[in-house]
């Protein structure tokens, strides 16, 4: 891994940290909660006029191609500063695919929507009981047209998205990709609560009829979704990064100011080991994954970087929100304290990311392979 970042990717961080960080002071973020404002679009606005959003997409359509690292290091800012903002679904999960695997037609239709911020986009990646690749949502041709009927019970920014990407089963048994109008005849969305407080959207496709040329990556389906499934769970992993990162700051400042037995309890010897081990996980959870997000980037292997990057969002997230709320005491779960934003998305990454025993199967059968194993790990 090349520790050192580009100027164009530093400064890419350096301005979504800042336009993010000035909309998401505490009181602020607390008027958006109380009006149901799930995202925040003032601060949409700023990032894409700023160019943030289309960093990673084609300068004929808004963007910098700057790749995907730039992204990325958008994410650990999200994750920093616990923003409602749907840079994950909108840009990754959507606009990335549709510049990488899109026709003319598609991208023009939706790249510039996106990096304007003017369009959101969504991925209905998830299915109860079916892996990413084999989704039980069919999508029949009929004349020139798609017939898709399925339900996706889990799609993040679905209530607001313009266009859903939509894993499908297709006629000849293989896995296509949509992109679906979520306005389109036949789209139903009803509103999911989840962890974070800023809701899902439960979908469903009753014969909803989409053009015959909304297929994403023609014949290359389960290309597609491997390509999508590499870049989210490596942007999740630097969200929970850049939410550790606050979280181990705002214990920081707590502990020095909170006064027990006459001294601070950051002088404390069982704090002070906490607030190390918190350190030194934050420090995994963000080097773990920035080698994932630059290896994709510089388009080598990244399978075995991105399972070790899931380990340690999972494993080291769980243990540093824990030790910040725990040094915290009562203050940790107080909603009218900022920490709780931090813990709960990082508790909801973790539960998307998949517990951390799976990944360090999937890295020890990736390992057993490339020794020459025959039947690895059983």
């Amino acid at each position: 891994m090349d520790f050192d970042l580009g100027e164009a990717e530093q400064a890419i961080f350096d301005l979504a940290d800042r336009i993010i960080g000035d909309h998401c002071e505490h009181e602020r973020l607390k008027r958006l909660a109380d009006a149901d404002d799930h995202v925040d679009s003032e601060c949409w606005a700023a990032l894409a006029t700023a160019g943030v959003l289309g960093a990673s997409l084609p300068e004929s359509h808004g963007g910098a191609e700057l790749g995907y690292l730039a992204t990325a290091m958008t994410l650990e800012a999200v994750g920093a500063h616990a923003s409602p903002v749907p840079v994950l679904p909108s840009v990754v999960m959507t606009a990335m695919p549709i510049a990488e695997f899109g026709t003319d037609t598609q991208r023009d239709q939706w790249l510039s929507g996106i990096a304007a911020g003017t369009t959101l986009g969504s991925a209905c990646l998830y299915e109860m009981g079916t892996p990413l690749g084999e989704p039980a949502t069919v999508a029949r041709r009929v004349g020139n047209a798609f017939v898709v009927d399925g339900y996706k019970p889990m799609v993040q920014a679905g209530l607001d998205a313009d266009v859903l990407v939509v894993p499908a089963r297709m006629d000849d048994d293989s896995t296509g990709v949509l992109l679906v109008p979520a306005n389109a005849e036949g789209v139903t969305r009803e509103r999911v609560e989840v962890t974070t407080g800023h809701p899902m959207a439960a979908v469903t496709f009753t014969n909803a009829t989409v053009d015959g040329d909304a297929v994403l990556g023609a014949g290359r389906g389960t290309e597609v979704l491997g390509w999508i499934s590499q870049r989210v769970n490596t942007a999740m992993c630097m969200m929970v990064a850049g939410a550790a990162r606050s979280a181990i700051r705002l214990a920081a400042d707590y502990t020095k100011q909170r006064i027990q037995f006459d001294r601070p309890i950051a002088t404390f010897q069982s704090v002070s080991n906490r607030a190390g081990d918190s350190y030194i996980d934050t420090e995994a959870i963000t080097l773990s994954a920035y080698q994932a997000a630059w290896r994709i980037d510089a388009g080598l292997p990244a399978d075995d970087q991105i399972a070790v990057a899931r380990y340690w969002a999972a494993e080291a997230g769980f243990r540093v929100m824990h030790a910040a709320v725990h040094v915290h005491g009562g203050v940790g779960v107080d909603r009218d304290y900022p920490l709780h934003r931090h813990f709960l998305l990082a508790r909801q990454l973790e539960l998307t990311l998949g517990c951390a025993e799976e990944h360090l199967d999937a890295l020890g059968r990736s390992i057993a392979r490339r020794a020459g194993q025959v039947d690895p790990i059983t």
